[in-house]
């Protein structure tokens, strides 16, 4: 199952994306009312599991040639694909070769911060560049959605607590963020984490931990890994949260950004990100998230 969130008249909606194109989950429930148990957001579909993806599955069927329910997706303004998690939760230096570009020795352990709400935004937006910052950088992260409520889970049967899967661009604001031993302010700016453009769910994707992943910057490639380079797996990385926190369904968990970041650069090459930048993030089976970076004028 692939959803995605996309505004109309001011409000947001949920999809289906389906060979026809979007289909508006809300207006086909309108014209088939009696398919009333049909899912109408994503916390919706999370919270009912299999239920819910196969209730989508039907009226999927039934709206079929209803061509005014479709729209094709170059006609929308996308949400972020998970609108409303509890928790943000991001893994720091969590690719070998990441750790290595920057000169730091691998964690023993996972190594945790967090983002909130204000850093989500969708796909094809314009992220504002911060007024305090020069040095933002991009990060290609795979993440997790949490699908149940999910506390001291053993590693072999943690990704059977994942709904699914998304593109997210953990943005970084190097120099808010090396400013004082805690990253929180440099993660944190208004939305340094756009994700989409779908939410796929997990039969979709398979083996979480061997992934193509990507980011582009104005048509250049500036990182290209795999998940496989990842320090801790998934599994491992739902697991560890866990023990520590309940983790409950629609929570977000961004896995870490492989090689290839600005700041790995030798100071000499380093052009931090600027206005008008375009940044695609590209993650196996999971589409490809663009957003342009935009100052803002104050006057």
């Amino acid at each position: 199952m692939i959803t995605v969130t996309f505004y109309k008249d001011n409000q947001l909606r949920f999809g289906v994306k389906t060979d026809k194109g979007i289909l508006d989950v809300e207006a086909a429930i309108a014209k088939f009312p009696e398919l009333d148990d049909t899912p109408i957001s994503v916390p919706e579909l999370i919270s009912k599991g299999e239920k819910g993806k196969q209730a989508l599955a039907r009226i999927v069927d039934r709206a079929y040639h209803e061509g005014d329910l479709f729209y094709s997706e170059d006609s929308l303004i996308f949400g972020p694909c998970v609108p409303e998690p509890q928790k943000i939760v991001c893994v720091g230096l969590n690719y070998k070769k990441h750790a290595d570009e920057c000169k730091m020795e691998y964690p023993t352990a996972p190594l945790l911060f967090s983002k909130f709400n204000n850093t989500l935004t969708g796909h094809g937006t314009d992220i504002p560049l911060p007024e305090k910052s020069s040095q933002v950088d991009y990060e290609a992260e795979l993440a997790i959605v949490i699908g149940k409520q999910a506390k001291n889970v053993r590693q072999e049967e943690a990704l059977s607590y994942v709904y699914g899967y998304c593109n997210a661009n953990a943005l970084s604001a190097r120099d808010l963020q090396f400013k004082t031993p805690q990253w929180l302010l440099g993660k944190t700016c208004d939305g340094f984490c756009p994700i989409g453009p779908y939410l796929v769910s997990a039969e979709e994707v398979g083996n979480p931990n061997n992934l193509h992943i990507r980011s582009i910057v104005n048509g250049v490639v500036r990182q290209d890994s795999s998940t496989s380079d990842m320090i801790f797996f998934c599994d491992e990385i739902v697991s560890y949260i866990s023990d520590h926190m309940t983790l409950y369904p629609g929570d977000l968990i961004l896995t870490g950004t492989p090689e290839g970041v600005i700041a790995g650069y030798p100071e000499e090459k380093k052009v931090w990100l600027k206005d008008r930048d375009e940044v695609t993030i590209e993650v196996e089976k999971l589409g490809c998230l663009t957003n342009t970076l935009r100052k803002i004028n104050k006057y």
